[in-house]
């Protein structure tokens, strides 16, 4: 009788023991459980990154398509062709004055641009607002998805008056570029021409938002893995962290592991 009673006391003690802790085996589980959830947590944003670093490439690939059939089929670029509104009706003022420019459309009403084969944001003579029509153009013919409201007068709003990229805060622009000017760079031999920009800014679409590693990926798939030459480039004039060495031999300053590059693509 003594003994059977020892032995259920020790067995109440045992069953004690097991709901009081975790035993070693079941500490090693839930430690394999958190290094299994922590590595599929940083494999997944690995995972995400790259789909959005891909995602860049495939972007400026679209857009420079779209606009090059745009070109094809209005005999003009988006944004400068000067009979836009005899397509899609004007949105106010002359069409091709500041106040069309300036006034954002909430239908496919337009401004007609000044037709010298520039998109540009302004000329010596008037505020000019074709970069933002030429995305709101590009939309009107079915060429791009989405729906843009023109308005030169207002700051790059991703999915508003620009396209906005996969990556968070981004957008593209579409923007006539001279060397040296308000929006040129400093030393390129590329930096003339209208081109499309990648990044983000309150007013074009142009401050860093890649790490160098990743604009170099992103170039050497696309064109020649240099920052300053080719077709696609960095902003040098707001990318100074993203590469080192001067023109002609600058490289990309793959050590730099901040976000320091922007990319622009020239149009042929």
């Amino acid at each position: 009788m003594m003994y059977q009673r020892q032995k259920t006391q020790n067995l109440a003690r045992r069953s004690l023991y097991r709901r009081s802790g975790f035993s070693l085996v079941e500490l090693s589980i839930v430690l394999v459980i958190l290094g299994l959830l922590t590595g599929g947590i940083l494999g997944g944003q690995s995972l995400i990154r790259a789909a959005e670093l891909r995602s860049v490439s495939s972007d400026f690939n679209r857009y420079q398509t779209a606009i090059y059939t745009f070109r094809d089929k209005y005999f003009g670029l988006p944004g400068d062709i000067t009979n836009a509104t005899a397509f899609w009706q004007s949105n106010g003022g002359t069409g091709s004055d500041a106040t069309c420019f300036n006034t954002p459309s909430t239908t496919p009403a337009t401004c007609n641009g000044n037709g010298n084969g520039n998109v540009e944001s302004y000329n010596v003579t008037i505020v000019l607002g074709e970069p933002r029509r030429a995305w709101q153009h590009l939309a009107n013919a079915g060429l791009i998805e989405g729906t843009y409201n023109g308005d030169g007068d207002e700051m790059t709003i991703p999915g508003r008056n620009a396209p906005r990229g996969r990556i968070s805060n981004t957008a593209f622009d579409l923007v006539y570029v001279t060397q040296g000017g308000s929006y040129g760079e400093t030393h390129s031999t590329q930096s003339n021409g209208n081109q499309l920009l990648f990044g983000t800014e309150a007013n074009v679409a142009r401050q860093v938002v890649l790490k160098p590693e990743e604009a170099w990926n992103i170039d050497t798939k696309m064109d020649d893995s240099r920052p300053d030459q080719g077709a696609l480039q960095t902003d040098t004039a707001y990318s100074a962290a993203c590469f080192t060495g001067a023109y002609p031999n600058a490289t990309y300053a793959l050590n730099v592991a901040t976000t320091a590059c922007s990319l622009r693509l020239t149009l042929r």
